[in-house]
Parts: C-alpha cells; sequence; structure tokens
C-alpha cells in the first residue's frame, strides 16, 4: 500500500478513538472550519474518503460548479442522526482509499489538518509521527491546490523546531511542524505557537 495511504488510514484511526466517548456538548463546540461544528468537520472528512472522482464530479455538475454548495450537500450526507451515527459512518471509511481527483499527498493533508480543526477546540493532543507531519509540511509549502498554502507563506523562511522540515527564504517562521502546517493553511490560532520575525506577517495572511 502506498505509504500515504497508510499514514492517513492511522490518523484516521487515532481520531475516531480520540471522539469515542464525546459528550452531545463536546459534539457541538465550533470547530477551526469556520462555521461547523466538531460534528460536522467530521461528517465532512467521512465525505471525503467516500467519493472516488466520478461521484465528485456529479456533484459539481449537480451544485453548478459551486463548490461550497458540493461541500455542504455531501456533508448533510454522512451527518447521521444522531452524534454516535456521525462516528460510525466516519470508522467505517478509515481505511478508505477512495478520494476526489488530487494527489495522496493532498488526502493525508486534509486528514492531519481536520483532525486538529477538531481536536484543538476540544483540548486533546496528539503525538503524530514527525515523519508524517514532515511530509505534509513539505507538500503544502509547495501547493495551493484544494487549500491556499504555498502564496500564505510565500517570503518566509520557515523552520521547523522538531523535525527536519525547513522551507522558504525571508523573516523566520520557527515552531512546531504541525504549527507550521496548521498556520500555513489558513489556522491563525496555532500562530501563538511560532515564533520569528515572520509570524506577525503569516498570522495578517491567515
Amino acid at each position: 500500500m502506498n505509504p500515504l495511504w497508510r499514514a492517513a488510514h492511522d490518523e484516521r484511526a487515532a481520531l475516531a478513538a480520540d471522539l469515542t466517548g464525546l459528550t452531545d456538548e463536546q459534539w457541538r463546540v465550533p470547530s477551526l472550519c469556520a462555521g461547523l461544528s466538531v460534528r460536522e468537520v467530521l461528517a465532512h472528512m467521512t465525505a471525503g474518503a467516500s467519493l472516488n472522482p466520478v461521484r465528485w464530479m456529479a456533484g459539481v455538475i449537480r451544485c453548478r460548479f459551486d463548490f461550497d454548495e458540493q461541500v455542504a450537500m455531501r456533508l448533510a450526507e454522512h451527518l447521521g442522526r444522531t452524534p454516535e451515527e456521525t462516528l460510525e459512518g466516519f470508522r467505517a471509511v478509515v481505511t478508505s482509499t477512495t478520494s476526489p481527483p488530487g494527489p495522496t499527498a493532498a488526502w493525508l493533508g486534509e486528514v492531519v489538518v481536520h483532525s486538529e480543526d477538531i481536536r484543538r477546540p476540544l483540548g486533546i493532543r496528539r503525538s503524530h509521527p514527525i515523519d508524517v507531519l514532515t511530509r505534509v509540511a513539505d507538500y503544502y509549502r509547495g501547493t495551493d491546490l484544494v487549500v491556499v498554502a504555498q502564496k500564505r507563506v510565500r517570503g518566509l523562511r520557515l523552520a521547523a523546531t522538531d523535525g527536519p522540515f525547513a522551507a522558504g527564504e525571508g523573516p523566520l517562521v520557527s515552531g512546531p511542524t504541525l504549527a507550521l502546517i496548521m498556520a500555513m493553511t489558513g489556522r491563525g490560532t496555532f500562530c501563538d505557537d511560532l515564533t520569528g520575525d515572520g509570524v506577525g506577517l503569516l498570522r495578517e495572511r491567515c
């Protein structure tokens, strides 16, 4: 199996374990995705692991190329009637290799980022394998596919303090690899975990 898919499966399994036993109130906590609760982000992740390129394109056409509408439609399909059903649906796709069009690194990145969109507001911490985080950081710093990241860190020097990731030239932004990933993908709250002359500019771009 592609090692990136194996990593995505491990990350999904870890998230499912972390979310077991949440209260109804915790499921309603706002995630780091604007306008979406913890439960809704999990349903969005299930949708992403359930859509092959043909179904994805069919949905895009059905929604007349309104990608936000497509996301909302698919999320609703996988939300379930209760939080327990939402989690059960996610568990069912933990080992899925189904995805919309795009490189596998993009979907591993989606799993890592959305997992932290859920964990951070709940106060849950995960020690991600540094090789996985390094691969995701290296992917995002070079692309604006799916999520704007490359443009956000243009003209900045990124340096991880817990692993080998380093990229770019300019004012320094330094910190944990996970915080660099999350800030690259627009999660400004993670700038609190970063240091360097470039942090203010990155925060503005978030």
